[in-house]
């Protein structure tokens, strides 16, 4: 119930911040003044009592509860939600400012446990809620509209009906669930600690990572050849954790009946296997006009044979080397947001002035980015690791397209804003739409034009052609752990047989590149939530296009669809645009669009 925020983007970051100009930082007071403020002391002594007697009041009585006082017991629930997410949020956006800080650790974990057991009691809700008649909740709904506001969240935590436990075993698994979050800390706390040396200099992963966007080829293969050696020297650590929590979660599936692996992941969602397979084939089915071409071009561009893994993010050789600074990406951003809509403009500008963004490159910082959304009564907050490259600048615009749609959702309230992944990478991707057309409109030259075409065609394959081979990885791993316990070597094999099929004939493979798999931090985190990437960029993509063709009323269409958070189903909220995600032709039409540009590429090339 109460996840803690994880860096979702595999961008590529690295370390220091010179020349960017003053990159701002979070200021977490909104949450909590300090761990030791006595705000945070009363919402948890607060958070024990209501627990205890939220289940002394309704344990064992929901089907005698008439519509009112059903509506009483979710507001109460949704409150004890909003505390306990609160105190989650600060602690663990304290932890990832400073993975490597043993009391940041120790507070998250002291916060996480705390919860744990006083939600214990809670957990009768769901499953008395689960052995209602569909019959009985319709008549509550019927007689009061402020509850059947929340028929929405009803609908997904019976979704879960067929797929529940004894109360006591589900007591068990919530209790367990701190055994889970452990071993995700492991992970969190042996990549943050990764020490990397290129040309005698020590870096960190973001670091690292980073230089495989260098325009120096030879750095390039330093960096990438680091990595593998540090990879293969931590791998049993890594093939340690993936083992582990693949087995948590086949134990967990197979004693809830779970049909596949997948299954749990769709459910929260709220998006039919169908509709995710129809996703998975389109893109797989694209791979030879995607990909593979793309990559084909590039290979010519830089005058290689074969490409490398370390060539797969490298610039153009025409591409201008300079750096971004922060004042230049803020403005370029904010342009293009407001430029679609000045509302969009003015939720957006709170994020730059008043430390709701963490921008900076620090030692023992969390990789990546992301945009957390904490509770409804406060706001989000974006994490970056900012370097001033120009697919900063788009990282930057997708956050904030984040940030911007959980304030818009927040309307909703705890229990509705929440977005199913799916549908929480729309307003991102928009917002980087909006930022590289604006940018395109700038181009003044050919060379200019190509370059921006080209690094938003490899943005969107690495979101979604990449994506979905992370999913296909994933559904191998998990298929395969089943047969036991998988050794480094089987772990390594299982990802290099998704490597050549999405990336094409173009590259060659480095010994090494098959322990890369090590560092996705999704796989841990949050099993394939992956492909919420390509689905939230198919999505978009055609969402756009209908923007495009000049749509009247478009903009408060798309503010409306924002607004609505997860209390409305894909099918409800894409109806508005003549969009219809279970339709296998509404996938080609976001595909389409990543083709042409690879069109235009090629007819440069005349």
């Amino acid at each position: 119930m109460f996840q803690l925020p994880f860096p979702v983007r595999d961008a590529n970051a690295g370390s220091g911040n010179k020349g960017l100009g003053d990159l701002p930082e979070w200021d977490l007071t909104d949450l909590y003044a300090s761990e030791t403020a006595p705000e945070l002391k009363r919402d948890l002594d607060w958070l024990e009592e209501a627990c205890a007697s939220f289940a002394a009041d309704y344990e064992g009585k929901l089907a005698s509860l008439d519509d009112k006082g059903m509506l009483d017991c979710v507001l109460r629930n949704e409150r004890i939600s909003t505390i306990a997410g609160r105190i989650m949020s600060f602690a663990g956006l304290r932890y990832y400012q400073l993975t490597t800080d043993a009391g940041r650790a120790k507070f998250m974990s002291d916060m996480q446990e705390k919860i744990t057991n006083f939600t214990t009691p809670l957990v009768f809700f769901t499953l008395e809620l689960n052995r209602l008649e569909d019959g009985h909740l319709e008549k509550l709904f019927a007689a009061n509209d402020d509850l059947a506001r929340y028929a929405p969240v009803f609908e997904r935590i019976r979704a879960m009906k067929p797929y529940q436990l004894s109360d006591e075993l589900e007591k068990f698994l919530h209790d367990l669930g701190v055994v889970g979050d452990a071993w995700e800390k492991l992970f969190d706390e042996t990549i943050a600690g990764l020490e990397f040396f290129v040309d005698g200099e020590p870096l960190n992963i973001e670091g690292t990572l980073n230089l495989l966007t260098d325009t120096d080829r030879e750095k390039r293969e330093l960096a990438a050849r680091e990595l593998a050696d540090v990879f293969s020297e931590n791998i049993k650590t890594f093939a340690r954790v993936h083992n582990t929590q693949a087995k948590e979660k086949e134990v967990i599936d197979r004693w809830r009946g779970m049909p596949t692996a997948q299954t749990a992941r769709h459910l929260s969602n709220h998006v039919e296997p169908e509709v995710v397979e129809a996703l998975r084939t389109a893109v797989v089915n694209a791979y030879p006009k995607l990909s593979h071409r793309y990559y084909e071009l590039k290979r010519k561009w830089l005058g290689l044979d074969k490409m490398q893994v370390w060539d797969r993010n490298a610039p153009l050789p025409l591409e201008d080397p300079r750096t971004v600074g922060w004042d230049e990406a803020e403005k370029t951003v904010m342009e293009a947001y407001t430029a679609f809509d000045p509302r969009m403009g003015e939720i957006a500008e709170p994020f730059f002035n008043k430390g709701w963004i963490d921008a900076a490159v620090k030692p023992g910082k969390a990789p990546g980015a992301f945009a957390h959304p904490t509770v409804t009564e406060v706001h989000p907050y974006v994490m970056l690791n900012y370097l001033g490259k120009p697919r900063d600048v788009m990282t930057l615009a997708h956050e904030l397209g984040h940030g911007v749609h959980q304030v818009l959702a927040a309307g909703q309230g705890e229990m509705l804003s929440q977005t199913p992944l799916t549908l929480a990478e729309t307003a991102s991707v928009f917002g980087e739409m909006l930022t590289f057309r604006k940018m395109l409109e700038k181009a003044e030259t050919k060379a200019q034009r190509k370059v921006l075409l080209a690094g938003k065609v490899e943005d969107m394959i690495n979101t979604v052609v990449r994506q979905i081979a992370f999913y296909d990885f994933e559904c191998k791993l998990h298929a395969a752990r089943r047969g036991g316990e998988l050794t480094p070597e089987d772990i390594n094999a299982l990802w290099m047989s998704v490597q050549g099929e999405s990336l094409g004939s173009a590259f060659e493979f480095m010994e090494g590149y098959e322990t890369f798999w090590c560092y996705i931090p999704h796989f841990i985190h949050s099993p394939f939530y992956v492909y919420a990437y390509a689905f939230g960029d198919g999505l978009v993509n055609a969402l756009y296009s209908v923007y495009a063709e000049g749509t009247p009323g478009f903009q408060d269409k798309y503010f409306e669809m924002l607004k609505a958070g997860g209390s409305k189903h894909h099918k409800e909220l894409l109806a508005p645009f003549g969009l219809d995600a279970s339709d296998p032709k509404f996938w080609d039409k976001g595909l389409d669009m990543i083709s042409g540009f690879i069109d235009e590429l090629e007819a440069m090339e005349d």
